[in-house]
Protein backbone atom coordinates (compact mmCIF):
# COMPACT_ATOMS: atom_id res chain seq x y z
CA UNK A 1 0.00 0.00 0.00
CA UNK A 2 1.19 3.81 -0.72
CA UNK A 3 1.92 6.18 1.46
CA UNK A 4 -0.57 7.77 0.39
CA UNK A 5 -2.99 5.28 0.33
CA UNK A 6 -2.45 5.04 3.78
CA UNK A 7 -3.78 8.26 4.55
CA UNK A 8 -6.79 7.98 2.36
CA UNK A 9 -7.91 5.00 4.10
CA UNK A 10 -7.33 6.72 7.10
CA UNK A 11 -9.83 9.47 6.01
CA UNK A 12 -12.57 6.44 5.02
CA UNK A 13 -12.27 4.94 8.34
CA UNK A 14 -12.36 7.83 10.18
CA UNK A 15 -13.68 10.84 7.99
CA UNK A 16 -10.81 12.92 9.19
CA UNK A 17 -8.50 14.31 7.13
CA UNK A 18 -4.05 13.89 7.96
CA UNK A 19 -4.45 17.46 8.39
CA UNK A 20 -7.37 17.15 11.01
CA UNK A 21 -5.17 14.68 12.91
CA UNK A 22 -2.16 16.92 12.34
CA UNK A 23 -4.26 20.09 13.92
CA UNK A 24 -5.74 17.57 16.37
CA UNK A 25 -2.35 16.07 17.92
CA UNK A 26 -1.32 20.11 18.35
CA UNK A 27 -4.19 20.74 20.71
CA UNK A 28 -3.27 17.72 22.24
CA UNK A 29 0.44 18.61 22.42
CA UNK A 30 1.71 15.59 20.50
CA UNK A 31 3.60 17.01 17.94
CA UNK A 32 6.54 18.02 20.05
CA UNK A 33 10.03 16.61 18.61
CA UNK A 34 10.44 15.15 22.28
CA UNK A 35 6.80 13.48 21.43
CA UNK A 36 7.61 9.68 20.63
CA UNK A 37 5.63 7.97 18.44
CA UNK A 38 4.56 5.78 21.18
CA UNK A 39 2.08 8.26 22.25
CA UNK A 40 0.61 9.15 19.09
CA UNK A 41 -0.08 5.36 18.59
CA UNK A 42 -1.68 4.95 21.73
CA UNK A 43 -3.87 8.15 21.03
CA UNK A 44 -4.55 6.53 17.63
CA UNK A 45 -5.76 3.57 18.80
CA UNK A 46 -7.88 4.46 21.80
CA UNK A 47 -9.71 7.28 19.97
CA UNK A 48 -9.88 6.13 16.56
CA UNK A 49 -8.99 2.52 16.79
CA UNK A 50 -6.20 2.73 14.27
CA UNK A 51 -3.47 0.35 13.98
CA UNK A 52 -0.01 0.44 13.44
CA UNK A 53 0.43 0.74 10.21
CA UNK A 54 -1.97 3.56 9.71
CA UNK A 55 -0.62 4.87 12.89
CA UNK A 56 2.79 5.14 11.70
CA UNK A 57 1.95 6.87 8.76
CA UNK A 58 0.13 9.81 10.86
CA UNK A 59 2.92 9.94 13.21
CA UNK A 60 5.22 10.92 9.72
CA UNK A 61 2.86 13.56 9.26
CA UNK A 62 2.28 14.75 12.35
CA UNK A 63 6.40 14.76 13.31
CA UNK A 64 8.00 15.69 9.66
CA UNK A 65 5.18 16.88 7.49
CA UNK A 66 3.92 15.72 3.85
CA UNK A 67 7.12 15.07 2.06
CA UNK A 68 8.25 11.59 2.17
CA UNK A 69 11.45 10.05 0.94
CA UNK A 70 11.49 9.30 -2.95
CA UNK A 71 12.11 5.85 -2.41
CA UNK A 72 9.21 4.47 -4.11
CA UNK A 73 8.11 7.63 -5.93
CA UNK A 74 7.05 6.77 -9.52
CA UNK A 75 7.52 3.26 -8.78
CA UNK A 76 5.11 0.41 -10.14
CA UNK A 77 3.48 -1.88 -7.68
CA UNK A 78 1.70 -1.72 -4.62
CA UNK A 79 4.00 0.89 -2.60
CA UNK A 80 4.96 3.14 -5.07
CA UNK A 81 3.78 6.64 -4.34
CA UNK A 82 2.84 9.38 -7.33
CA UNK A 83 4.79 12.10 -5.55
CA UNK A 84 6.83 13.00 -2.75
CA UNK A 85 4.72 15.22 -1.20
CA UNK A 86 1.23 13.52 0.24
CA UNK A 87 -1.95 15.46 0.40
CA UNK A 88 -3.11 15.94 3.87
CA UNK A 89 -6.31 17.74 2.90
CA UNK A 90 -8.86 14.83 1.96
CA UNK A 91 -9.16 12.86 -0.93
CA UNK A 92 -12.23 14.81 -2.20
CA UNK A 93 -9.61 17.97 -2.91
CA UNK A 94 -6.84 15.84 -4.13
CA UNK A 95 -6.35 17.24 -7.77
CA UNK A 96 -5.19 13.81 -8.83
CA UNK A 97 -9.06 13.38 -7.90
CA UNK A 98 -10.66 15.27 -10.34
CA UNK A 99 -9.18 12.65 -13.20
CA UNK A 100 -10.54 9.64 -12.13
Amino acid sequence: MSFQSYLDNIEEKTGLTPRQFIAIAKEKGLDGEATKAGEILAWLKEDYDLGRGHGMALVHVIKKGPRISDKHVGKAGPHGDESDTLWLDGKATKPSAASE
